[in-house]
């Protein structure tokens, strides 16, 4: 019953976000600089965030670790927003089963008509595919850095929007099912985002453009210009990418286009229309898709370094 209200405020407080489309699109990657101060981001709660999810262990649908997470998520998120959260619950047809599954979605300064929607998955991996030892391939992992550690940025950005509303409105998304699929098969990956492109929370909802993270928070990360990235949003891309530098992280966020990268972005920009960006490892570290995705591999100066960035980026280059 809690949970309802819940997504009838929340939905209540979208209705205004989808009444009039914004921006238009020769303004849509229109970048400014305010130059005001920004909040702090902490690495440290960032870090607590990752390390909270991954102490459920793996959440892949259907886990005990999927619900804990879920209700971890739903938590956190209604205490940093004021209740503007909706949980969108919806089945899919697995291997030889159906997956329950659920996005869940907040919303900050939801009467702003200017909106920009920042991304993660949920979810871990339901196999270990790529250890080394084949005993283990069928085991699923804990994901730390494929999951968690894009969930833990925005669990913090949501702290930080709580207690400093942002001059625009932002839209927190959480996809649940992007890392279901066997590697020869992608129609089984991206469940989330292909769910919520097919049924947007709000009829004709388009923010500026959306950023999504994946992979954000290992040691010594490469973080190029995704290819898919750069041919639907390369302004943003670009904009993003020129804070890192200004803030000192170019050794973090290269200046080189990568090859396309599969990922909940390509739904986004394919099937909803939504120009999308994503902050990705690539080439995948050595523990991708392996048991080994664990703690040991999370730097506070990765988790650090994307906060802020994506803070200067919130806060002061995008008109309100």
């Amino acid at each position: 019953m809690w949970l309802g209200r819940l997504n009838v405020l929340f939905l209540m407080g979208w209705m205004l976000i989808g009444c009039e489309p914004d921006p238009k699109p020769a303004s849509r990657f229109e970048f400014i600089d305010r130059g005001t101060d920004l909040p702090a981001f902490s690495a440290d709660s960032a870090y607590a965030y990752v390390k909270a999810q991954v102490d459920f262990g793996p959440r892949n649908p259907g886990s005990e670790g999927h619900a804990l997470a879920l209700q971890y998520m739903t938590d956190e998120l209604g205490r940093h927003s004021g209740g503007q959260v909706y949980v969108q619950r919806f089945e899919a047809a697995g291997y030889d089963e159906t997956l329950s599954l659920a996005n869940v979605i907040a919303s900050f300064n939801p009467t702003a008509q200017t909106r920009v929607m920042l991304c993660a998955h949920w979810d871990s991996r339901p196999r270990a595919d790529r250890d080394a030892d084949a005993a283990d391939t069928s085991t699923p992992i804990l994901g730390a850095n494929d999951g968690a550690s894009g969930v833990g940025v925005l669990l913090e950005l949501a702290r930080i929007f709580a207690e400093n509303p942002p001059p625009i409105g932002v839209d927190i998304v959480f996809f649940d099912g992007e890392d279901y699929g066997v590697e020869s098969d992608l129609s089984r990956y991206f469940l989330g985002s292909r769910h919520w492109s097919a049924n947007p929370p709000v009829p004709g909802y388009m923010p500026r453009f959306a950023v999504l993270l994946d992979m954000v928070g290992g040691k010594n990360p490469r973080f190029p210009k995704e290819g898919f990235s750069m041919t639907y949003a390369a302004p943003v891309v670009n904009e993003v990418w020129g804070i890192a530098k200004d803030m000192g992280h170019a050794s973090m966020f290269l200046d080189e286009t990568s090859q396309p990268v599969a990922d909940d972005h390509m739904i986004l920009n394919q099937e909803y229309g939504l120009p999308t960006i994503n902050i990705i490892h690539y080439p995948f570290p050595d523990y991708w898709h392996t048991s080994d995705d664990d703690m040991d591999n999370i730097s506070t100066e990765t988790l650090q370094a994307v906060g802020d960035v994506l803070l200067e980026l919130i806060y002061n280059r995008i008109p309100s």
